[in-house]
């Protein structure tokens, strides 16, 4: 194989993160309200019957489906499943910056809800739903935590064919964990990054908030 048929190949293609050719995909949506004339930011408590992460505060969304048209598709349809809306109630949705590992991607995108006193919030997946207006988001810093992830080769780990073996120089990896408190709600987590983007993008564009 020639070299112009080679770069020839990589032309065709888009390039993605490395990795995450199978990594499962989710999209959510940080839904913005009208309450008291205020912009709120509406979140969900995640169901108690619910195995994973129970009584978590959350935004709507989930796992892409095949029969999904696109990641926006995803992001509207667990949306209208989950808070019981009509998808004609979801309006201007807007992509945020993705979220990857080589596990998983996750989409996020924003937009409003134009009927909320409408909901008929799905009790299997949701325990109860709460707004906080935006700036409270944008005047608060979130209490910030660090966690530390050690690397723990596997019992047969070829220690052997990489310079110290045993003593190699493992670096941990460490996260940010931010934690906002809200009339006994904690966002944190995935919901809590969201948010700190969103801020961000605003704080970016310089753009007022209030009403």
């Amino acid at each position: 194989m020639d070299i112009e048929t080679i770069l020839q190949s990589f032309k065709k293609r888009k390039p993605q993160m490395m990795g995450t050719e199978n990594a499962n995909k989710f999209a959510v949506f940080v839904p913005l309200v009208k309450k008291n004339n205020e912009t709120h930011v509406l979140f969900e408590v995640r169901s108690l019957k619910l195995r994973r992460q129970p009584g978590d505060v959350c935004f709507p969304g989930g796992r892409v489906d095949d029969e999904d048209t696109n990641v926006e598709h995803t992001a509207i349809r667990e949306t209208s499943e989950e808070l019981g809306l009509d998808p004609k109630h979801i309006d201007d949705v807007i992509p945020l910056d993705y979220i990857a590992s080589e596990r998983r991607i996750i989409y996020p995108f924003i937009g409003s809800i134009n009927n909320v006193e409408n909901m008929n919030i799905n009790r299997d997946e949701v325990e109860e739903v709460f707004t906080v207006p935006i700036t409270y988001f944008l005047e608060t810093e979130p209490k910030t935590y660090e966690l530390t992830f050690n690397i723990e080769p596997e019992q047969n780990f070829p220690f052997e064919l990489i310079h110290n073996g045993k003593n190699y120089n493992w670096q941990p990896r460490k996260k940010l964990e931010h934690f906002y408190i809200y009339n006994n709600y904690v966002i944190w987590g995935l919901t809590a990054r969201i948010i700190e983007h969103v801020k961000a993008v605003l704080k970016q564009l310089h753009v007022e908030t209030r009403e």
